[in-house]
């Protein structure tokens, strides 16, 4: 366990670089002048290139055969470009710089993540799969709480939450960048260090020569791969679509609801507006703290029930707090917290109480970053692991591609320029997951190895 706890380190660093992106980079747009219909295209740079970046390095590790192992590149590489990004983020001076730099800090966590999935896949037995992508899941968990609530930190440590650069951004999202940057790249080599890849068996190694290299025969793989994908992950399609896109609309609008339910502003400028921003932060880190413990006790119940089951019922649970969260008005609790109890504890009388709804979040979180991969390693050969890693991010990727171009079109027609309806459609949607998951049969036994790309079958 031990082990298993330090090779998947580095991912608290990966995901503290995710948690940045969910919970700022729409008010940093909004602070260099983005409109809110304009939100989702603008974020569009990570699943484009998760898209082209995931199969594409997951099939080259595969592939690959070098001193340092066949993932360890990848993350080095992907670790740097990372941290350079976050590090130059907070200094956008304009629209076009942000969507600029956000594009590469995208590819490079894409560079790091998919070879990440595949290095826990290869250094652990099956038996071990539940423990490792769930421990995986409660890294993520444990470093997007960091990230959340890192702004709020810095103002509780004293920073003014007034205080803003020349390019309207506040200082607690600058700083905020400034630690995602150490901490990416430095727990990367921490688990690079500590737990280093198995090196390739001989049988491995003679497999990986005998394939033809270069990217014309990468693209054939990936294609391969496609064509013959195993049952179970074609039926893990639809559960994918409709969770990744109502978690994609949560991350883009979930500030903009409170702001408009507790302070009744839309305004990026207002004191109203950072006060959503420094409230999200807060229920973000909650829901990830919920995500964090939860994943810890949620291996047993995987293996006693199995991953479809308990990631269905997860999924219910975050689709009613989606659909509980805008309601909770100042207006809506003042009526259900007692008048008495509000001169007391006024806080409670509106914002904390969108804690209650961040518990089913964090349930679905917690098990969209666990069981989804304990199912598809249960369901693919293990020699095309990498591969179909990164073909499987195309079921997150195009859901969020395909979501943000919805809600663009839709937001002023049919949602009325409402962020709260949003969510509440996202609702819905996690709840059409929980029913598309309980299709999918995962094999109970090791899954045969498949023939090589090209051969027979």
């Amino acid at each position: 366990m031990g082990q298993i706890l330090q090779m998947n380190v580095g991912f608290l660093g990966l995901q503290f670089s995710f948690g940045l992106q969910q919970s700022s980079m729409g008010p940093i747009y909004s602070y260099l002048g983005a409109d809110e219909a304009s939100l989702p295209l603008l974020s569009l740079a990570g699943p484009v290139t998760g898209l082209l970046v995931q199969p594409i390095v997951g099939a080259m590790s595969d592939r690959t055969a070098s001193r340092w192992g066949r993932r360890t590149p990848y993350f080095l590489i992907g670790a740097i470009l990372c941290s350079l990004s976050l590090f130059a983020m907070p200094y956008s001076s304009a629209l076009w710089m942000a969507a600029s730099l956000l594009w590469i800090l995208d590819a490079a966590n894409n560079i790091t993540m998919e070879p990440y999935r595949a290095y826990v896949g290869d250094r652990l037995p099956k038996d071990q799969h539940p423990a490792g992508y769930i421990i995986q899941s409660a890294f993520t968990g444990l470093a997007q709480t960091l990230a959340y609530l890192s702004p709020a930190l810095l103002v509780w440590l004293g920073m003014s939450k007034d205080a803003v650069g020349g390019n309207h951004i506040p200082q607690f999202i600058f700083w905020s960048f400034m630690f995602g940057a150490l901490i990416s790249v430095t727990t990367i080599f921490w688990s690079i260090w500590r737990v280093p890849e198995l090196p390739l068996t001989p049988e491995q190694l003679t497999r990986i020569q005998a394939q033809k290299q270069g990217f014309g025969a990468t693209l054939r793989e990936i294609w391969d791969a496609i064509k013959e994908m195993p049952v179970p992950m074609r039926q893990m399609a639809w559960m994918k679509l409709f969770q990744w896109m109502a978690m994609g609309w949560y991350w883009q609008y979930v500030t903009y609801a409170i702001s408009r339910s507790l302070f009744g502003t839309s305004d990026a400028g207002s004191e109203g507006f950072r006060d959503a921003v420094l409230i999200n932060s807060q229920v973000g880190a909650f829901f990830n703290v919920v995500s964090f413990i939860t994943a810890l006790f949620m291996v047993r119940y995987t293996q006693r029930f199995g991953a479809a089951k308990v990631h269905a019922f997860c999924l219910v649970m975050s689709g009613l707090g989606m659909l509980l969260l805008p309601h909770l008005t100042a207006e809506v609790v003042a009526a259900w917290w007692p008048a008495s109890m509000a001169s007391l504890m006024p806080k409670l009388a509106s914002e904390y109480w969108l804690f209650l709804p961040a518990v089913g979040v964090g349930l679905g979180w917690a098990s969209i970053m666990g069981n989804p991969y304990v199912m598809l390693a249960r369901s693919v050969p293990p020699e095309r692991t990498g591969v179909y890693m990164g073909i499987f991010n195309m079921f997150i990727v195009i859901p969020l591609m395909l979501g943000g171009f919805i809600v663009s079109q839709l937001y002023n027609r049919v949602f009325a320029g409402d962020p709260r309806y949003v969510l509440m459609t996202a609702g819905v949607l996690m709840l059409l997951a929980a029913l598309a998951t309980l299709r999918v049969k995962v094999p109970e036994g090791d899954v045969p190895a498949m023939a090589p790309a090209g051969a027979g079958h």
